[in-house]
């Protein structure tokens, strides 16, 4: 293997092996099953919206409307299963409704030609103010008891849970390694124009990949919702910043076409493991979105700093050839 190629995600790997052996030095008791389990419960719906979000990275454009279709998806699954829908059909009732807010984004990303930034911000308060006034703030109540945790009893939901999340890790990065489609991810995130060329329609791309976004948004709100009794109408706060950041940490070019879905799995794990981390050694938990912020930027540094260096590094090697040749 070259590892060469994946320097962006070893550099991630390395901080949470660091973090990793610094909490384990002062507070052995973090690596207990139970705190192992929940970690990986918590962070099951992060992972899966990071993996919708390293798509649409890879493609040059940003979502930031996550945390609101989250919230909108998580309220919809809880209002569909008061009303009787059997919870076999929940899951393609929220993947629907998270795909089609996802189109509406790409539409008007991949074919109107706005931009992403500013789509998404629209969307995340338009769908969240609509959210609020429709359900004027309560939470979804008084579920069936076939709703949390599926009705399959919560240990073996909580393995489905993270087996889900897991798998559809696996299966997109397969996707992207292996399948056409996954080439012309990285292909329009490159180079569009040159995509196009070579037969690839970028606003197909863009537009697909907005779908796929939504759709794992709406599959974990639903992950996420059947863990409690209750469905906040508030739920997703803060989601956006936490799948950026775990995409952007885990060694994605902001500016698109390299990022790889292992490195998202990667930064997904560092940032959802500081904040217990904090608890286990006594550190106020507060600083958790310090210590983010600036593992963001220094990630953010360190990707310039070696894109420059690669560039000059680059440049050396076609002064070389053009000496040697003549």
């Amino acid at each position: 293997m070259n590892f060469s190629r994946y320097k962006r995600e070893l550099s991630a790997a390395l901080a949470y092996l660091a973090l990793l052996v610094a909490v384990g030095a002062a507070a052995p008791t973090f690596f207990g099953a139970g705190n192992l389990r929940d970690l990986a419960l918590n962070n099951a719906p992060v992972l899966l919206v990071a993996v919708g979000m390293t798509l649409v990275i890879l493609v040059g454009e940003i979502d930031i409307s996550v945390g609101s279709q989250f919230a909108v998806c998580s309220v919809a699954a809880g209002w569909l299963a008061k009303e009787g829908v059997p919870v076999a059909l929940l899951l393609p009732s929220v993947l629907l409704l998270g795909a089609l807010m996802g189109a509406l984004n790409g539409a008007l990303v991949g074919y109107l030609k706005l931009p992403s930034i500013i789509v998404t911000l629209a969307m995340l308060v338009a769908w969240r103010d609509a959210l609020r006034w429709v359900t004027q703030g309560e939470w979804v109540q008084n579920l069936p008891a076939n709703f949390q945790w599926f009705g399959l009893g919560q240990t073996l939901a909580q393995w489905l849970i993270v087996g889900v999340a897991l798998g559809v890790l696996v299966a997109f990065s397969w996707m992207l390694r292996n399948l056409g489609a996954g080439r012309a991810v990285y292909a329009v995130g490159s180079d569009a124009e040159a995509a196009r060329l070579a037969g690839i329609e970028p606003r197909r791309v863009v537009f697909g990949v907005f779908v796929l976004m939504g759709a794992l948004t709406g599959l974990a709100a639903l992950l996420n919702a059947v863990r409690f009794s209750a469905v906040p109408s508030n739920a997703g706060i803060g989601l956006e910043l936490k799948a950026v950041a775990a995409v952007v940490v885990g060694g994605a070019a902001i500016t698109g076409g390299r990022g790889t879905l292992i490195g998202t799995l990667i930064g997904a794990a560092l940032l959802g493991t500081i904040g217990t981390a904090l608890t286990f050694v006594g550190i106020n938990p507060f600083w958790e979105k310090a210590i983010q912020g600036a593992i963001i930027l220094a990630a953010l540094v360190s990707d310039v700093a070696l894109g420059h260096f690669e560039r000059m590094r680059a440049g050396g090697l076609t002064l070389k050839t053009a000496g040697g040749a003549k």
